[in-house]
C-alpha cells in the first residue's frame, strides 16, 4: 500500500511542485496506511535522493545513470512502469508539469492504470481515492473517484503544502537500474537552450500579468518593474502574446500555463474565459482596468478602475518604499 512520488529535477535541482507532490503523497499514505517512496531519475543525483529523505520520504528508489541525464520520455516512462509493476504501489503522484503529465500518462498506459490529472485536493473514502480537479475552464470543480489497484495522479502546482525539510534526516536509497539501453532509446538530444533568467510562472507566489491593453512590447516595462520589486513573475494573455508584445513562455490561460499564485495582478486584462482558465485558482486577484464592466472584476478580490500606466508605476513606487527596494 505504498505511495510513489516522482521527484522531477533539472541539473540537480528539484521542481518545487515535486515537494508539493510529496506532501500530497504523505496525505494519501496516512489514509491508506503505507510508506511514501520517492522515485528519483537522473545522473549524478545522489544529493536529490537525500533531499527527498529530508522532505519526509520513507524510502527512495534512485536510478542514477547517463541514459537518464536528460529527460526523454522513453527511458523515464519505461523505468517508472517497470518499478510500478515490481513494487505494486497503491498510488503514483507527480507534479502536473509538462514532464509529469508526459511520464505518468505514458506509464499509466503501459501498466493499464487510470490517471487523475491536474488535481487540487485529495481524500480517501472507503478505500477509494477521491480527487478534486477543475473542469470547464475552471468554472466547476469535479470530484472523481478511483478504486483501481494503482492510481496515477498529477497535482497542480501550489495546490498542496510542501513538507518542511529536515536536513538531518538521511538514509540510504535503494539503487535501481534503467530498463532501456542507449541503443534502445529512439529520442536523442542534439542540444539544449534554456530560457534566460526570470521567475518561473508555475512556481511564482506573485504574478504581474498584462493583456492587450498594454499596447506594445515597451508597454510591459512598467509590469516588469513592478514584478522586480515584488520578486514576481510576469505573465500575459494570449492576445498580448499573439500581438508580439511578449514571448509565449509568459502566456497564462487555457492554451498557456495554468498558475495558482498567492497574488495575481491583472493589468489591462478583460478576463476572457480562456484566460480565467489559467489563473482563477489564484488566492488573491487584483484587477486594474479602465472598463468598470470588464469580466475580470467579477473574479477579482480587489479592483482598480483606471489607466494601468498610471496605477502600476504608482504601485511600484509604493511597494519600493514599503519594502525598501
Amino acid at each position: 500500500m505504498s505511495v510513489f512520488v516522482l521527484i522531477e529535477q533539472f541539473n540537480g535541482r528539484a521542481a518545487p511542485v515535486s515537494w508539493e507532490a510529496l506532501g500530497a503523497a504523505q496525505q494519501l499514505a496516512e489514509a491508506v496506511g503505507g510508506p511514501v517512496t520517492a522515485v528519483v531519475f537522473g545522473h549524478n543525483v545522489g544529493d536529490m535522493a537525500q533531499a527527498a529523505f529530508a522532505h519526509g520520504a520513507d524510502d527512495v528508489l534512485l536510478a542514477d545513470h547517463a541514459t537518464l541525464a536528460s529527460y526523454r520520455l522513453e527511458p523515464y516512462a519505461a523505468l517508472l512502469a517497470g518499478l510500478v509493476e515490481a513494487h505494486k504501489p497503491r498510488v503514483v503522484v507527480a507534479g502536473a508539469t509538462t514532464r509529469g503529465r508526459d511520464v505518468l500518462g505514458s506509464a499509466a498506459f503501459d501498466v493499464g492504470a487510470g490517471l487523475l490529472a491536474d488535481v487540487t485536493a485529495l481524500d480517501v473514502a472507503d478505500g477509494a481515492i477521491q480527487a478534486t480537479r477543475p473542469v470547464y475552464a475552471g468554472k466547476l470543480l469535479s470530484t472523481e473517484v478511483s478504486a483501481a489497484d494503482v492510481t496515477f495522479i498529477t497535482v497542480r502546482a501550489r495546490a498542496f503544502q510542501a513538507p518542511e525539510p529536515d536536513p538531518g534526516r538521511r538514509a540510504e536509497p535503494v539503487t535501481v537500474s534503467p530498463v532501456l539501453s542507449e541503443d534502445e532509446i529512439v529520442t536523442k538530444e542534439a542540444r539544449f537552450e534554456g530560457a534566460a533568467g526570470g521567475v518561473s510562472l508555475t512556481d511564482a507566489a506573485i504574478i504581474v500579468s498584462g493583456g492587450r491593453a498594454v499596447g506594445s512590447p515597451e508597454g510591459f516595462a512598467p509590469l516588469h518593474a513592478l514584478a522586480d520589486v515584488l520578486g514576481a513573475a510576469v505573465g500575459a494573455t494570449r492576445a498580448a502574446v499573439d500581438a508580439g508584445y511578449i514571448p509565449y513562455a509568459h502566456q497564462v490561460g487555457q492554451t498557456g500555463k495554468v498558475v495558482s499564485p498567492d497574488l495575481y495582478i491583472a493589468c489591462g486584462i478583460s478576463g476572457a474565459i480562456q484566460h480565467q482558465a489559467g489563473m482563477r485558482t489564484a488566492k488573491v486577484i487584483v484587477a486594474i482596468n479602465k472598463d468598470p464592466d470588464a469580466p475580470i472584476f467579477k473574479l477579482a478580490r480587489y479592483g482598480i478602475v483606471g489607466d494601468l500606466f498610471e496605477i502600476v508605476p504608482a504601485l511600484t513606487q509604493a511597494f519600493r518604499a514599503k519594502l525598501g527596494r
